[in-house]
Order: C-alpha cells, then sequence, then structure tokens
C-alpha cells in the first residue's frame, strides 16, 4: 500500500490557534487529561503492505487540549516478531532528526537489527506530526531553498550577518503563510502524547523503545511525562534536555564545537597519515580554507545543472562526518577530487528536494520545542562568537539559510509562532524503569557531554560510553549494540562507568569498497540523501 501526502483532518484550524494564549505549557500543566476528556484510543487497521511489512493509519488529537476535537492521521508500519513463540512486545523504532520519517526507518534498519530484536518484537514505526506523510511541514518550496543554498557561502563576508537574519525572517513568514494552521502542534510534547495512544493501541502495557539522535530527546520527554509506563528506553546520542529546550544558545554552541573538533581531528589525522589521506600536500588545514575560498568564487557545475560551492562542501561534511573514522580515507578522496573540479565528489552534491524534506521540520520543530531570548544584541553575540570559535565549518553554518540544529537561532528568535506544543520539564522521569542513554565521545552531533548530562538528570538513567568518533553507536560498535540489545530484549543494564572502545580504524591504504561491517557514508548520506541508517555490523 502506499501512503498519500496526509492533511488536518476537517476544516482550516486557524480558529484553534487564536483560543489561547501563546505562552509555553508550564509542566504543572503537562498532565495527562481526565477519563471523560481522554483523546480516543487509535484503532489500527493492519494492511500488507510489501516485504512482510503492515501499514495502518492512526487517528490522533491535532491539539490535547481539545482531545475529542480535530485529528491528525499519522502513517505507521510494523513488521511482526519472526519468531512468534519468542515475542516479548512492541519495539518502537525513533529515528533521529527532526524530520526524518519513522516509516521508512524501520523499511530501511530492519533487515540489519540484531536477530534477537526481529525475533522477540513487533518492530514499529511511524511519521511524526509535521514529518513525511503525517502532513508534512513545508516552509520554503524546492525552488527556494535551492536558491538559498545555492547563493550561501563557505567563506561569508564580514557583512554576512544582517542578511542571515534576514533571510531566517523570510523563512519564518513562510512557514506561517504556507503551515501556520499545523505549526503550534509539532512540538516534542505532542509526539510523546501519540506515542503513548500508539503504545494503547498496540496492547501494549509499556514501551520498549530505541530513539537515536533526535529520537533520545522524544525518549526523554515520554519517559519524563509517562515515567510509570517505560519498560525499557534506549537513548542513543543523547540530547542535554534541559539545554536543548530552556537554555538554547549553551545547546547551539556545544555543537559548533563538536562538529569543528571532529573535523580538526580528521585533519590531524589527514597531515599524518598524507599516503592514507591523498588531501593537503602536508598542509591539510591550509588546503581545506584555500579549497572553500576557491570554491566559492569559482563554483564547479554539476551534473544536473547545479553548481557546487564552498557552502556544499560544508554541508555535506557537517552530515557525512557523523561516520566516524571509517569516513576518513572517503573524505581525503572527496576532497582531492573537489580540488580538482570533479564533480563526481560526493562532498560536492548540492542540497535537494530530499534534503529539503528533512530540513523544513527540522528547523520548524525546534522553533516550537525551544525558546530562545528574544533579544536582538545577544542574537548577534551569540552567532558570531560561534562562528568564531569554530573557524572550519561554522561560519558557513552560522550565517548560511535556516537548514541544520546548531544554526536555528536565528530563524527561532524571531519566531512568531505558538509553542503549544513544547515540553519544558522537568526531564527526571521519577519512578521510571531504569533507562539506558549512549554517549560517543568524539561525536559531532550530539556532544558526549550531552549524554552524560542526561544520564545525571534521569532520576534512573545508567550511562554507556562509546569512546569513538562518529555520531551513535548502535549498529557501529558489537559492544555498544550487544549492551543495546541485551537490555531492549532482557533488561539487563550495563554496569556501572561501561564504555567500549571498537570503533572500526581507517585502513592503511584507501579502499575501494567498505570495509567489512561498514557502510560508507558516501553510499548514505552523500548520495542517497537523507537515508537515516542504523549501521550494518555483522
Amino acid at each position: 500500500m502506499k501512503f498519500r501526502r496526509l492533511r488536518l483532518a476537517g476544516a482550516a484550524v486557524s480558529a484553534l490557534a487564536v483560543a489561547w494564549t501563546a505562552s509555553p505549557v508550564s509542566a504543572a500543566a503537562q498532565t495527562t487529561p481526565t477519563p471523560q476528556d481522554a483523546p480516543t484510543v487509535p484503532t489500527l487497521t493492519w494492511t500488507d503492505c510489501q516485504d512482510g511489512f503492515q501499514c495502518a493509519n492512526a487517528q490522533v488529537p491535532l491539539d490535547y487540549r481539545d482531545p475529542q476535537g480535530r485529528t491528525l492521521t499519522l502513517p505507521v508500519i510494523r513488521k511482526p516478531a519472526a519468531d512468534p513463540s519468542r515475542r516479548k512486545g512492541t519495539l518502537f523504532l525513533q529515528p533521529g532528526g527532526p524530520g526524518n520519517s519513522g516509516v521508512d526507518f524501520v523499511r530501511n534498519n530492519y533487515a540489519d537489527l540484531p536477530a534477537e530484536l526481529r525475533d522477540d518484537f513487533d518492530v514499529f514505526g511511524y511519521d511524526v506530526r509535521g514529518v513525511g506523510r503525517s502532513s508534512q511541514v513545508v516552509c520554503w518550496d524546492d525552488p527556494t531553498y535551492t536558491r538559498a543554498v545555492t547563493a550561501a557561502k563557505g567563506v561569508p563576508g564580514p557583512d554576512a550577518y544582517e542578511p542571515a537574519v534576514q533571510q531566517a525572517a523570510d523563512f519564518d513568514q513562510a512557514c506561517q503563510t504556507n503551515a501556520g494552521d499545523l505549526l503550534p502542534y509539532v512540538g516534542t510534547q505532542y509526539v510523546a502524547r501519540d506515542i503513548d495512544l500508539l503504545r494503547q493501541a498496540l496492547g501494549e502495557q509499556q514501551l520498549t523503545y530505541y530513539g537515536r539522535s533526535f529520537g533520545s530527546y522524544i525518549g526523554t520527554v515520554y519517559a519524563a511525562m509517562f515515567p510509570k509506563r517505560v519498560r525499557a528506553l534506549a537513548l542513543d546520542g543523547a540530547y542535554d534536555p534541559e539545554h536543548y529546550t530552556n537554555r538554547p544558545y549553551a545547546y547551539d554552541r556545544p555543537q559548533y564545537l563538536a562538529l569543528d573538533g571532529a573535523m580538526s581531528r580528521f585533519l590531524d589525522w589527514c597531515k599524518a597519515d598524507q599516503a592514507t589521506c591523498g588531501f593537503g600536500d602536508g598542509d591539510p588545514w591550509g588546503a581545506f580554507e584555500k579549497l572553500k575560498a576557491d570554491l566559492d568564487a569559482n563554483p564547479v557545475p554539476t551534473a544536473n545543472g547545479g553548481q557546487a560551492n564552498g557552502y556544499t562542501l560544508v554541508y555535506r561534511l557537517m552530515f557525512n562526518i557523523n561516520e566516524g573514522k571509517v569516513i576518513w580515507p572517503s573524505f581525503g578522496e572527496a576532497l582531492r577530487k573537489a580540488q580538482l573540479r570533479d564533480n563526481t565528489s560526493f562532498l560536492l552534491r548540492p542540497p535537494s528536494p530530499a534534503s529539503f524534506k528533512f530540513l523544513n521540520p527540522n528547523v520548524v520543530v525546534e522553533c516550537v520545542d525551544k525558546k530562545y531570548p528574544t533579544d536582538p544584541a545577544l542574537l548577534k553575540r551569540e552567532v558570531t562568537t560561534n562562528a568564531r570559535l569554530a573557524p572550519l565549518l561554522g561560519p558557513a553554518m552560522a550565517y548560511g539559510p535556516p537548514t541544520y540544529d546548531h544554526q536555528h537561532a536565528t530563524a527561532c528568535v524571531q519566531w512568531k509562532g505558538e509553542h503549544t506544543s513544547r515540553y519544558t520539564g522537568n526531564f527526571h522521569a521519577k519512578g521510571s524503569a531504569p533507562i539506558l542513554v549512549i554517549g560517543n565521545t568524539g561525536d559531532p552531533d550530539t556532544p558526549y557531554q550531552d549524554a552524560v548530562a542526561l544520564s545525571r538528570e534521569l532520576d534512573n538513567g545508567r550511562l554507556l560510553t562509546f569512546k569513538a568518533e562518529g555520531h551513535t553507536a548502535f549498529g557501529r560498535s558489537a559492544c555498544a549494540s550487544d549492551a543495546i540489545t541485551d537490555y531492549l530484549v532482557d533488561l539487563k543494564v550495563p554496569a556501572r562507568g561501561a564504555s567500549c572502545a571498537d570503533e572500526t580504524q581507517p585502513p592503511s591504504s584507501t579502499p575501494t569498497v567498505a570495509p567489512p561491517g561498514t557502510t560508507l557514508s558516501e553510499l548514505r548520506n552523500g548520495v542517497n540523501e537523507r537515508v537515516d541508517r542504523i549501521g550494518a555490523l555483522r
């Protein structure tokens, strides 16, 4: 069965948007509705949707303050437990983002899950509100986004700040114009409420859940709101929830520093192993700065008629560096190709409509979830400082169009929409079962200190450390994958202070194929845009 793009049920809901104030929902108000006001548990009518998967649609309230009012349709997918005699229940898989499809996440990753998970659980996913088939949020259309990223620079000039702020304001206005009826309701508090309705629709007494990256924040909010309904939550590539939600500038800066730190460690390796890296002629740092400027001055024509410049290079590096050390030799080769103006380099693939489908809700959800101070002078200090402290990749992101995560301040400070569905805390999940938090010491996307902070914030959190470069651990570390699987299946919690150190190291010579047990990001994010993949360790 094919899912069609789903819209809000019923007529326009703009009248609802003015019926309440725009102030964020307080922790005291974030309670379960009384029984007479409780939302209706969805009825799931499953149909075959190829390869053993089953699909359905779930009706959930658009606005949980009006639980019997207008509804939103969420497409869901599952694959029944491979061994019904061992079935323990349903495993929710939540991808990163915000903006990645949970339906696609299950389809793309099911075959690579450990056999124990496939045998013991129905594997389940869905597209969260505002994403994919669940009333996809579109602020800028594809031509507008294309113009914005084509005009962006890898080395922005000294006057880049004001145009960046104006461009972010234009994006915000497009959001209100094109998706204003949905925007107040896409925040993570409502996503957590959706999950609890889906849990009930599936007949589960408690939730078993693996969430990576932004999926870890969704799991954190669920645990905070429904601690007694947690069976097992594995939160991989975890967020510091208090900083993310209530102190967003304190959340942004470590992301800038983590991303530049990962790039710095790659360039250090490149200098130390020039034979394998092949980029930089002994000075990869200088060569990288020169390459950004050269591409800005003279963009490379691409096969589809577009252009690749220094911003293109930074954008691709930002996502692909998440693969860790195994991608480093391919980075060296791709950077060398870029020097030669070879448009087959996967670092010279401009963001495409597949990226834009991800980026629109990525910005919107974070502007609903976070509450930035509105002081414009503070915004300028923070943005310019982030660009200065992270000179390799930071300036392109800080002064570029609204795209990914730590770059959202210019849009979110100017956000005019309501924060109706925002969760503000607390995040202790008092009374929950043990919750497993996983963090990578060299994570370029969700810094390791975030995982440490979350494990301490939770009343019953347990930290597992992966001593590695790259983003998230499941599927990239046999040690971590085994620990996560044991926890989800048998509720076995790793010992305090447990760590893994089995990251795949760069080969001694550039491989022609991915080393055994890995899939190079060149074949994942570089070509197949926004395919959120768990690793495929064998």
